[in-house]
């Protein structure tokens, strides 16, 4: 909607506001030399680095790096769209908003729809706190253990049982958006409302708007839960119940947990846990996790201990792992079956609901769990079965130490049982141990941990007795491997039948050493070869010179050192 406005105007807006002014209308700055500092309204600090700079017309914070203009401030202080920022500008400023007027025709349209779900959503929560019929919701509200600071937070209305408690009130112009957001049926003699008899809960967009809202029964109907149907301002698919609501209680949001209903994120909230959202009655799925993302990289997924529950964790996995980049933190919180966020936080409190959130299944760990639901990893069948089943998923994520880590895993799971189990007694029992057998492991072991170091052998023109040990190296080097983590991802998905070429590698290992110890080896086998290569290059210059006085005296010092080292 940004192109209704004229650009002369928002650049004269610009002109003619001083950042400071914008920003200390919700920020307390004080003069810092030629600048403006302050606490960042952004994240959570003691020492300010929030700076303004009046004459530049920009703020940036050293702590977490959020900087803009005047117009970027108030998009993200207050949630605002770019229009609705150059709206309150306008407003700083004492000037009216010139628009194009078919724009503009197409602007107002849209804001009727909001204007009318405004009112509905007033009118529910002036009902429970003044409807004659209200005593039965309050009480319900009391059971529940529901403050009039969280009442209020989340905006929590009442829905009466009458058929046109919101039809029977709208002026015709905003009950026609009503109907056609078919919160009201106009089917019948006279409106029929959708949700009647009802705990309201207005979902918000981060924009604060109320844009549809989730209603629980009070009454006996069959469906517990119902939301606003889809319409031109709500979309199930996009919008987070509770996010809004989180951003305002949180100054940063640190970790998001995901749970399955609007009572949960509310008696969670009550309870001291602000980080709590909800998905609108549909599976997690790519569109809702991508606007989790964008706020916070640190997900967590409750879900109920049931056969749904289960399902549900199952999906947010199936639609995340696609989307996974290193530095993302997903885990899962499956709860005792019964049990619900709701009222597992109200039975044992905050700290202990928290001491479970601390304790949710790593995604690496959850993903296993999964996969081998139904098999005994005993018999080969079963681990063929899991190979192929997980591997299918694998696929899916994109390169990250995640895929690398699950690859090594699955390697594991899907190895004779007998070999990893006796590996891992011998790893335990004597992991102090350094036992490398031959030059040509050691070579390879410390290549494994630290394939960087390939390159170095190259420069030695290194000969090497086993075949494998070179088909390794030039491996390492084919692929532009640098780290641990490239190297298990490309024989992961190697193609070429690398794989299990090297698969025995170090299947004579009595023990394999700490990943120091086979780097310090590398290294010492990498000197000894660099020393015999200056010692030969020495004496092939010797030999060329015909007699000693030829040689300079750094020659003939050098090889007097030779001489000395081989006799």
């Amino acid at each position: 909607m940004s192109g209704q406005i004229p650009q002369s105007f928002i650049e004269d807006l610009r002109d003619r506001l001083s950042i400071v002014d914008v920003i200390s209308t919700r920020v307390q700055l004080k003069k810092a030399g030629s600048t403006y500092k302050a606490c960042c309204p952004f994240h959570n600090e003691n020492t300010p680095s929030f700076n303004v700079n009046r004459q530049k017309g920009f703020y940036h914070c050293f702590g977490c790096g959020a900087s803009g203009d005047a117009i970027s401030f108030l998009r993200e202080h207050d949630n605002l769209s770019f229009v609705e920022a150059i709206e309150e500008l306008a407003k700083i400023a004492g000037l009216e908003v010139p628009r194009d007027e078919r724009l503009k025709q197409v602007y107002d349209e849209s804001r009727q729809y909001y204007e009318a779900i405004a009112k509905a959503d007033a009118q529910y929560r002036e009902a429970l706190h003044s409807h004659p019929t209200n005593s039965g919701v309050k009480k319900y509200i009391a059971q529940r253990g529901l403050s009039d600071e969280i009442i209020e937070r989340f905006g929590i209305g009442y829905a009466p049982p009458e058929r046109d408690f919101i039809g029977g009130s709208f002026q015709s112009n905003l009950l026609v958006k009503l109907v056609e957001m078919k919160l009201v049926s106009q089917k019948y003699e006279r409106p029929f409302d959708l949700f009647q008899n009802r705990l309201m809960f207005p979902i918000r967009n981060m924009r604060g708007k109320t844009v549809g809202f989730g209603g629980r029964t009070l009454g006996d109907d069959k469906a517990k839960y119902i939301n606003s149907p889809e319409s031109r301002v709500f979309h199930k698919s996009s919008e987070i119940y509770g996010l809004y609501e989180a951003s305002r209680a949180l100054r940063t949001i640190e970790r998001l947990m995901v749970v399955e209903g609007y009572m949960d994120v509310v008696s969670l909230a009550q309870h001291g846990i602000d980080y709590a959202v909800a998905t609108l009655g549909t599976a997690t799925n790519e569109e809702n996790l991508g606007q989790l993302l964008k706020r916070c990289q640190n997900l967590v997924f409750c879900f109920d201990g049931d056969a749904a529950g289960l399902r549900a964790a199952e999906k947010a996995m199936d639609n995340l792992l696609p989307m996974y980049q290193n530095g993302m933190q997903f885990s899962f919180l499956i709860l005792p079956q019964g049990e619900d966020p709701d009222t597992l936080v109200r039975e044992e409190g905050r700290e202990k609901f928290e001491a479970r959130v601390k304790r949710a299944m790593p995604l690496s760990e959850f993903f296993f769990n999964v996969q081998v639901r139904g098999l005994n990893l005993e018999l080969p069948e079963d681990r063929g079965v899991l190979r192929n089943r997980a591997q299918a998923v694998l696929d899916t994520i994109p390169k990250s130490a995640l895929k690398s880590g699950l690859w090594e895993r699955l390697i594991e799971l899907t190895s004779s049982r007998k070999k990893v189990q006796s590996q891992r007694a011998i790893a335990r029992d004597t992991s102090d141990i350094k036992v490398i057998k031959t030059k040509e492991v050691a070579i390879c072991l410390g290549l494994y941990f630290s394939p960087i170091k390939a390159q170095e052998l190259v420069d030695l023109n290194m000969r090497f007795d086993s075949e494998i040990t070179g088909q390794f190296l030039d491996f390492i080097l084919s692929n532009s491997i640098s780290s641990q983590e490239d190297l298990l991802y490309a024989l992961a998905t190697d193609q070429q039948g690398y794989r299990e070429r090297f698969f025995y590698l170090f299947s004579n290992l009595e023990n394999v050493p700490e990943p120091d110890i086979a780097i310090e080896e590398l290294d010492f086998v990498i000197k000894r070869a660099g020393d015999q290569k200056k010692r030969d290059d020495m004496l092939r210059a010797a030999k060329l010179n015909t007699s000693p006085d030829q040689l300079t005296d750094e020659e003939r010092s050098k090889a007097q050192a030779i001489t000395t080292r081989t006799s």
